[in-house]
């Protein structure tokens, strides 16, 4: 396919490829370079609280010797199963400096979802906040995990601060469920044995797998895309050459505020927010519940952020709220839509609101997971998903594996659609153990095959027409129908049941499943029940239909595009 957006790159001043550093340097090197550099700044800040870099070093050099005192060899996975608090950054970087591998667990995952991912990552020890132990403690012992560090919220806000929190949430407002995890330790505690003990910088390199990153499979088992040193750092770098375009290159300022409220285990907030932030020196706002948008009013009120990434759904709820519309807004000077499609009502009222426009990117965990973006030079919103990052090809792949041209149109005389395709540095090593389904999504040129059909314009510029996997997408979180069809069939009183997406104001999508009932007595409350108890929030279905028989094709397979008409 012709590199038309290459025009585009000139037009902007974007570079078309990227300067790698030495094969015997990580991300490891890059971080210890900048606790240097930014000592003093904020990197992180949580519940009114700062964290420093130097801060940051310190901790993470200490996790990361605690980590060394257990004896687990380089390349062993340590699983973090947390949501967005100061001990997350502290526990990512302590694995990496100890030359082990990162696991990211969704902290919402059911006991099932959690065993399959511990035993699939082969994880030797596991990092969770005690408001989710007792959703391990019933598998405790039944996967490789020999190691449990657990951790209240307020663990890292100091002790008066952090025992108020941990007093509250504990005894006041009763969110932590009773759990019992034999031989755990306290994340204070193994901090403490770090401390005392020698740390011994390890030799990574840009080969190394740094992050196991779970995503779904359309037979239903979540696998791990392994992504290397290499793949993140090159990552960083493309993102810096297309972002650079506006801001130029270099640090950005200091009081540059980053705003997490996206989850840091989804590979967007852990690139976007955590490792970009970190690299740029900018500092990390934190915010554990972004659905309690009165808390995340009044961090954005206290902060005055500079950069703002999140999904649609967050976008919408702010610009319909009063409180945000009133906000000083002077400050920003990006945000960036992801995850999930930005609807062009939402990036013309964001507009309106803040008077920035949002850049709309798209990648995947397979990416790293950046892959395209607009230019945030625009200054308009494009309803596309821009342009290939720098050192990034993406091609339109037809049924049979070939390029689609540009200008070629199709029997109806439009645009040609291909499936979007990616090669770059910053594409996965493959799946974690599973080279069958490595061998299902890469081309022997090296193209990872998303599973999206999409057209691209002269310019370079891409836009997702439709999606060729099955999977539903739920406020940028991708679920697989077989997965939820797989628990709902473990019901007795079902006979045959279907998953599809279907739309939703609010998360773009919601599941909904059709059901061929085994026993007449069952009722939609049951089934709702039943998926209540075995798959994470936003994989339950929201609408239940019963029918007599599935459609089926002529060897019997269910055809899920008949349910979707």
């Amino acid at each position: 396919m012709d590199k038309v957006w290459l025009k585009t790159y000139e037009k902007f001043g974007i570079p078309a490829d990227i300067s790698m550093p030495a094969e015997n340097t990580s991300l490891v090197d890059i971080f210890e370079n900048n606790f240097k550099k930014f000592g003093p700044r904020e990197a992180f800040l949580f519940m009114d609280k700062a964290m420093t870099f130097s801060e940051l070093e310190q901790h993470s050099r200490h996790f990361a010797a605690y980590l060394q005192t257990l004896g687990l060899a380089k390349g062993s996975r340590v699983a973090v199963m947390m949501p967005n608090v100061f001990q997350y950054p502290i526990v990512a970087l302590g694995v990496f400096r100890a030359g082990l591998v990162l696991v990211n667990v969704n902290p919402l995952y059911t006991t099932r979802e959690l065993e399959h991912q511990l035993n699939d990552s082969g994880a030797q020890a596991l990092v969770i906040v005690e408001n989710f132990a007792s959703v391990y403690q019933p598998i405790h012992g039944k996967t490789p995990v020999k190691h449990v560090v657990v951790t209240g919220v307020g663990d890292m806000l100091g002790l008066l601060k952090g025992t108020i929190v941990n007093f509250v949430l504990r005894k006041v407002r009763k969110q932590i469920p009773a759990w019992n995890i034999a031989k755990h330790v306290g994340f204070n505690a193994a901090l403490s044995k770090g401390a005392s003990a020698k740390y011994t910088r390890p030799t990574t390199t840009l080969s190394d797998t740094a992050v196991l990153q779970y995503t779904g499979g359309t037979t239903g088992v979540s696998k791990g895309a392994e992504l290397t040193h290499r793949n993140l750092v090159a990552n960083l770098l493309q993102c810096e050459g297309i972002f650079s375009s506006k801001f130029g290159q270099g640090d950005a300022e200091a009081g540059d505020r980053i705003v997490c409220a996206l989850p840091l285990y989804h590979i967007f907030a852990f690139m976007v927010c955590a490792l970009y932030g970190m690299y740029k020196g900018q500092a990390n706002i934190l915010i554990p519940n972004p659905r309690d948008l009165p808390a995340v009013i009044g961090e954005l009120r206290k902060y005055k952020p500079s950069f703002f990434p999140a999904v649609n759904t967050l976008f919408n709820a702010l610009v319909n709220n009063e409180e945000f519309k009133a906000l000083d807004h002077s400050n920003l000077k990006m945000a960036m839509g992801g995850g999930m499609a930005v609807l062009p009502s939402t990036a013309e009222a964001w507009k309106k609101v803040t008077g920035t426009i949002i850049i709309e990117g798209y990648g995947l965990s397979e990416t790293s997971p950046v892959a395209t973006a607009n230019p945030p030079i625009n200054t308009e919103f494009t309803g596309t998903i821009g342009v290939p990052l720098p050192a990034t090809e993406v091609a339109l792949l037809d049924d049979d594996g070939k390029p689609v041209a540009l200008g070629e149109l199709d029997s109806e005389g439009h645009p040609k659609s291909g499936e979007i395709s990616i090669r770059g540095p910053q594409v996965m090593k493959g799946y974690w153990n599973r080279p069958d389904e490595t061998a299902k999504v890469m081309t022997a040129d090296g193209f990872f095959r998303t599973g999206d059909v999409g057209i691209m314009n002269d310019e370079g510029y891409f836009k997702i027409v439709d999606r060729k996997k099955d999977m539903i997408l739920v406020s940028g979180f991708n679920v697989y129908p077989s997965e939820i069809e797989e628990v709902v069939a473990q019901h007795p009183k079902v006979l045959e049941v279907a998953a599809i997406g279907v739309p939703d104001e609010k998360s773009g999508e919601v599941p909904k499943i059709f059901v061929v009932k085994k026993d007449e007595s069952l009722t939609a409350e049951e089934i709702l029940a039943f998926t209540k108890q075995n798959l994470t929030g936003y994989k339950q279905p929201r609408q239940v239909e019963f029918l007599q028989e599935l459609p089926k094709s002529n060897v019997g397979k269910i055809l899920r595009k008949d349910l979707r008409k």
